[in-house]
């Protein structure tokens, strides 16, 4: 087969977006170059790419297949690009970095602190639930990724670097912040705010009680953790999120913690990447600053402060 690097490059991009004209736009190309290309591409492979069936466009199986090794081919060429721009610039070029949304409330401070040192770099952000970061990870859509659960069932390296508390949260006057001796059992009789199917900290919640006898009552699905929050506080249920996502909450008192045997869960955050993933020098370095002073920053910037066991019973009655 005879064809051009460029000529996978726009292959690539119909195939991923399966709109010609979207595919233009991402490229600054005219529709009728993008097709063209296209064209040409089919004749040098002898074979069809895509199929149409009224306005959508389809992969065919020879597209699918070439739509694998073009992601390889492509993601091979910019790591090669990056790898020459910063042997010739020092640290930059662009950084893919995908972050499971609890990590939202925390990584932002780190990103900018390695920006602030690295001003050449070009960082892309996604957000992401647990689901989608391990799509990301098989299919080779980012650099690293910062999440709380690596996933076993493929081959990462996974790196600690912070520890992240799970903790059991409730408005100040909610009835059980009153009981002196609260059980598991009594908690879990309480209907739960829960994150989405797929998300990591929905899992570790569930498992938790699985291995008392126990099942969760879900009131409400919500894929926002700031939605559980507000929903939180209003009263409608109680919630169990990483301690990063609800310090402010806890300082100004608008959540507690309540004091269920077997909590916190203490866990790490992991910096991960495919055990296959060549890193880039840029993806090296962020590595190397994230293990070095992640901890120390991440304490210095409001790492959750453990909440004494008592609580303070006059005050709740009087919100009540």
């Amino acid at each position: 087969m005879h064809f051009t690097f460029r000529q996978l490059q726009i292959f690539e991009s119909v195939a991923r977006l399966l709109n010609f004209s979207r595919a233009s736009e991402e490229l600054h190309l005219t529709q009728p170059a993008v097709s063209m290309q296209i064209k040409q591409l089919e004749d040098a492979v002898g074979i069809s790419l895509f199929e149409q069936m009224g306005k959508r466009i389809f992969l065919t199986q020879a597209g699918e297949e070439l739509h694998q090794h073009s992601r390889i081919i492509s993601r091979q060429m910019k790591d090669a690009q990056e790898a020459i721009e910063s042997l010739r610039e020092g640290v930059g070029g662009r950084l893919d970095i995908a972050i499971i949304s609890t990590a939202k409330y925390f990584a932002p401070i780190l990103l900018t602190r390695f920006c602030e040192l690295h001003p050449a770099v070009q960082l892309k952000l996604s957000v992401s639930n647990r689901e989608r970061i391990v799509y990301q990870l098989t299919h080779n859509e980012v650099d690293l990724v910062i999440m709380g659960q690596p996933p076993e069932e493929l081959g990462v390296i996974t790196e600690p670097f912070a520890r992240n508390s799970h903790v059991i949260v409730a408005p100040p006057n909610h009835p059980l912040a009153l009981m002196k001796h609260l059980t598991l059992e009594r908690v879990a009789e309480e209907p739960f705010l829960l994150r989405e199917k797929g998300s990591g900290t929905r899992q570790l919640l569930e498992r938790f009680l699985l291995s008392h006898g126990l099942v969760v009552k879900p009131r409400m699905e919500m894929s926002s953790n700031e939605t559980i929050k507000q929903a939180t506080i209003a009263g409608m249920g109680i919630a169990f999120l990483s301690e990063h996502t609800v310090t402010l909450e806890l300082e100004t008192r608008r959540l507690i913690i309540l004091p269920v045997p077997g909590l916190p869960i203490v866990r790490d955050w992991y910096l991960v990447h495919h055990r296959e993933k060549r890193l880039s020098p840029v993806a090296r370095a962020f590595k190397q600053f994230l293990l070095e002073q992640a901890p120390q920053m991440l304490a210095q910037v409001g790492a959750p402060k453990k909440k004494p066991a008592r609580h303070d019973h006059a005050a709740i009655r009087a919100i009540r």
